[in-house]
C-alpha cells in the first residue's frame, strides 16, 4: 500500500469500534461495521489529513464509497484536481 492508501487505513481503523489488521484496498466499508456517524467523522478525518473536500451524495457516490480501494482512488483524484487547481491558479 502507498502513503494515501495507509493513511485512510488508519483513519479507517481509529473511527472503528473493533479495529482490524486485515484491511486491504479489496475490503468492503460495510464489512467494517462503520456506523453512518463514524463514515461522516471518517469523511471529515480524510478531508483535514489531505486538504481537500469531499463530495459526497449517498444517492450517487455509492461506488466511489464501495472498497477502501474506492475511497483511495476517490481521494488520490481529489488531491491531483487541488494540486492542479492550485497550479493552474498561481500560472
Amino acid at each position: 500500500m502507498d502513503e494515501v492508501a495507509s493513511k485512510i487505513v488508519d483513519i479507517l481503523k481509529k473511527h472503528m469500534k473493533e479495529p482490524r489488521d486485515d484491511i486491504a484496498l479489496s475490503t468492503e466499508l460495510q464489512d467494517l461495521s462503520i456506523e453512518s456517524l463514524d463514515l461522516a467523522m471518517i469523511v471529515f478525518d480524510i478531508e483535514d489529513t489531505f486538504g481537500i473536500e469531499i463530495p459526497y451524495n449517498a444517492n450517487e457516490d455509492v461506488e466511489d464509497f464501495k472498497t477502501v480501494g474506492s475511497v483511495v482512488d476517490k481521494v488520490r483524484a481529489l488531491v491531483e484536481a487541488s494540486s492542479g487547481g492550485a497550479a493552474a491558479a498561481k500560472a
